[in-house]
C-alpha cells in the first residue's frame, strides 16, 4: 500500500554555499511513512536543534530536501500537478507552535476559519458555511458566541489555539502536523488542547504527527515515538516502552531531566558539560552526533555513525551499547511501531 504522507531517506542541511560557508545538518537520512488507514498519532521529540521543525516543514513541503524525497501518494512534492497540490494541501494540515503569529489583528478570528470554507468549496451557501464553522468551534470547546466576532486580541491564547484546532479540523484533513502546539499556552489549558487533538484522531479518524520538546505531553498522546538528536534518530518505537524504559543515553537524559512532582525526591538532570566535552562536541567527527555528552561512549563512537538495532518487537536504538543486536535501516523504523488504537485513551481536562 503506497503512504498518504513519506518521507523517504531524507536531509536537509542548510549553508555551504558563497555567502554562509558553515553547513549545519538539520536531518540525516530520515525515513518515516503515514498511512491513509488507520489513524495513527506519532511523536517526534528532541530537544532544540534536534530537526524538529525541519522534518515538520519537509512534510508540509515548506523546503525541499537536500537529499531523499518526501512523497504524497507515492509523488514527490516537487512534482505535484495543480489538482494533486489542491488535493494535498486539504489532506496535510498543520497546526503551528505560535497562535499569536497565524492571526491578521485587522481582522475577526472568523476570517482564518471562512478563509478555508471559501478556498476548498466546503459549503454551498455562508449559512451552511456558519453552521459548519460553529459546529467545529463547538467540537473542540469552544462556543460559538462568545467566539465569532472577535478579534484575535480579545481572545486568549488557549481559545486562539482551539481556534487553530478548528481551522484544522474544519477541512477534514488526513493528517496534521502538529509543530510544539502547546508550548505557548498555559499549562491549565495544555490538557484541553492534547484532549482536542485526541478527539481529532479518535472520532474523525484524523492521523497526527506531534512534533514537542515535552516529553510527557508526547507520551499522554502518542502510541508511537520518534526520539531526534542533531537530526539523527537515537530511538524509536513503542512509547511506552521508549519513555518507561529508555536504552538510548540520550533518551535516558531526557527522561531524567522532566522534574518529578514530589518536592522530596531529587530531581537528576544533566550535570553541565566539561571543557574537555564543550571541546570535543565542537569538533566534526563521523560518529554518533551524541558522543561528547554520552557517559558510556566507546572509541568506535566517534569514529562511526551507529545503525538502529532493534531490540525488541517494538524498539529500536541507534547505540553500540546493543552492537550484535539486529540492523534495521533507516528506513525501516515503521517495523517497530506498534499498530495504531482507536480505543480512547483518558486525559485530564482543566
Amino acid at each position: 500500500m503506497t503512504a498518504l504522507l513519506e518521507a523517504k531517506n531524507v536531509g536537509k542541511t542548510f549553508g555551504g554555499g558563497l555567502f554562509d560557508k558553515v553547513r549545519t545538518v538539520a536531518l540525516r537520512d530520515f525515513s518515516l511513512g503515514i498511512e491513509s488507514e488507520p489513524p495513527s498519532i506519532l511523536a517526534v521529540v528532541g530537544e532544540s536543534g534536534s530537526g524538529k521543525t525541519t522534518l515538520a516543514r519537509l512534510l508540509l513541503g515548506l523546503v525541499g530536501p537536500t537529499t531523499g524525497q518526501v512523497l504524497y501518494r507515492g509523488t514527490d512534492l516537487r512534482s505535484l500537478s495543480g489538482t494533486q497540490r489542491k488535493q494535498f494541501l486539504r489532506d496535510v494540515q498543520v497546526i503551528f507552535q505560535d497562535p499569536y503569529e497565524v492571526y491578521n489583528p485587522f481582522y475577526y478570528v472568523d476570517h482564518v476559519l471562512e478563509t478555508p470554507v471559501q478556498k476548498f468549496g466546503l459549503a454551498a451557501s455562508r449559512a451552511e458555511a456558519r453552521e459548519k464553522i460553529e459546529e467545529t468551534l463547538r467540537a473542540v470547546g469552544l462556543r460559538p458566541d462568545e467566539t465569532l466576532g472577535r478579534y484575535p486580541h480579545q481572545l486568549s491564547g488557549g481559545q486562539r489555539q482551539r481556534i487553530m484546532v478548528a481551522r484544522a479540523l474544519l477541512i477534514r484533513p488526513r493528517i496534521i502536523i502538529a509543530d510544539e502546539p502547546v508550548s505557548m499556552v498555559d499549562a491549565s489549558l495544555r490538557a484541553t488542547i492534547l484532549g482536542s487533538l485526541r478527539e481529532l484522531n479518535q472520532a474523525f479518524g484524523i492521523s497526527l504527527i506531534y512534533i514537542t520538546h515535552d516529553l510527557t505531553t508526547a507520551y499522554q498522546i502518542s502510541e508511537n515515538i520518534v526520539v531526534l538528536y542533531r537530526g539523527s534518530v537515537a530511538e524509536v518505537g513503542d512509547v511506552e516502552k521508549v519513555v518507561g524504559d529508555p536504552k538510548h543515553p540520550y533518551t535516558r537524559l531526557l527522561v531524567g531531566s522532566v522534574p518529578l512532582p514530589d518536592p522530596d525526591k531529587a530531581w537528576h538532570g544533566e550535570p553541565p558539560p566539561s571543557e574537555e566535552a564543550r571541546k570535543a562536541a565542537a569538533v566534526p567527527h563521523d560518529g554518533c552526533a551524541f558522543a561528547a555528552r554520552c557517559p558510556d561512549a566507546m572509541q568506535i563512537c566517534r569514529e562511526e555513525r551507529p545503525p538502529l538495532y532493534q531490540l525488541d518487537e517494538h524498539r529500536a536504538a541507534a547505540c553500540y551499547l546493543y552492537l550484535g543486536q539486529p540492523e534495521i535501516g533507516a528506513d525501516e523504523i515503521g517495523k517497530v511501531m506498534v499498530p495504531p488504537t482507536r480505543e480512547p485513551v483518558s486525559l485530564p481536562v482543566s
